[in-house]
């Protein structure tokens, strides 16, 4: 499940244009990803995250970096064992490649706008 491209609103994975939010898995593309609260990730914007067990997260903020990823986030994905990497998005993909491409277990959770 490779990313192909970004652009502001519009991810490429696999062939597929995805202009929503995803959350992308080595098998996978979970489209249509909504948070509580918009711009602020909570844990329970995670559950199928949590559910498959990733080594690393890759989370994609935004073309802007607007979506915020709160400490206490952050801390509870890394105290189940969850290498958590923040970026704005159009750094996050090529960075989700890369992990990809090297063997790690890993999920990105990517806003696409903002």
């Amino acid at each position: 499940m490779e990313v192909e491209s970004y652009s502001f609103g519009r991810i490429v994975v696999a062939g597929k244009t995805y202009t929503r939010d995803v959350i992308i898995f080595p098998d996978r593309v979970l489209p249509n990803w909504w948070r509580k609260e918009g711009h602020r990730l909570c844990l329970d914007d995670l559950k199928e995250v949590l559910d498959y067990g990733p080594e690393v997260l890759v989370i994609g903020t935004g073309y802007s970096g607007l979506m915020k990823v709160p400490d206490d986030v952050r801390k509870a994905l890394e105290a189940r064992g969850i290498e958590v990497i923040v970026k704005k998005t159009g750094e996050a993909w090529k960075t989700f490649n890369e992990l990809l491409k090297r063997g790690k277990k890993v999920v990105a959770a990517f806003h696409l706008t903002c």
